[in-house]
């Protein structure tokens, strides 16, 4: 894909994103139920940190084209090399993971993830554009330019890293309002709850492994942009 090209789907990719974080983090309050965005706010949800995820690596990926047209290839090597890795290691399993995993417990109980109260509150679109639409723009970010993908002991231990910071601020919100994030984590005692965490985790580690499956076989192991 030309770079000019690829500037603006990332231009376009990322005004959307931005747009779709905005729209979810500014829902009226008086609309809320009131179970719902109580301490910490929209961001103890792993769907609107992935918004801002999202926003901030295609934010990336359109400064590193910007500094390739122009011809900036010191200054735009750099980005590309936290471009690629925003991407590898979080980007691409994180979208993966928030689509898979809310649809399929969507499927089997609703209530657990997404409690149908928030129908009166969060339209239609956007709740597909935080749940299915992250998945496609993975793809079509795979499909569009090859990213380099960093040693895999390196990747890991990075995306376990936040992966465990996340959890940490689940237990931190759970230890100062009783009230789990997410209805499903009150199903399990304290050794369910650490499998299913750890699970969730070897779930995630394998989209880590499948983006970078997909990035070999499309792009080969030499070609980078």
């Amino acid at each position: 894909m030309e770079i000019s090209t690829l500037a603006t789907y990332h231009c376009l990719a990322f005004v959307w994103y931005f747009f779709v974080a905005y729209s979810i983090t500014h829902v009226k309050t008086e609309e809320r139920p009131s179970e719902v965005f109580l301490y910490g706010g929209q961001w103890k949800y792993l769907t609107v940190l992935n918004l801002v995820l999202q926003a901030v690596f295609y934010g990336v990926s359109f400064l590193a084209d910007v500094l390739r047209l122009i011809k900036k290839l010191r200054c735009a090597k750099c980005i590309i090399s936290s471009r690629d890795l925003l991407f590898s290691v979080l980007a691409f399993p994180v979208s993966t993971f928030v689509c898979i995993s809310f649809w399929t417990l969507y499927t089997y109980n609703r209530e657990l993830v997404y409690p149908k109260s928030l129908d009166g509150v969060i339209p239609l679109w956007l709740n597909h554009a935080m749940h299915t639409a992250v998945l496609p723009f993975a793809l079509l970010e795979i499909l569009a330019l090859p990213h380099r993908y960093p040693a895999k002991k390196k990747g890991l231990i990075l995306l376990g890293f936040v992966a465990f910071l996340y959890i940490s601020w689940v237990l931190w919100i759970y230890s100062v309002t009783g009230e789990w994030v997410y209805p499903l984590f009150a199903l399990f005692n304290p050794p369910g709850l650490a499998a299913f965490f750890a699970g969730s985790l070897a779930i995630i580690v394998a989209f880590y492994n499948f983006g970078e499956f997909l990035n070999r076989m499309i792009w080969g192991q030499s070609k980078f942009s």
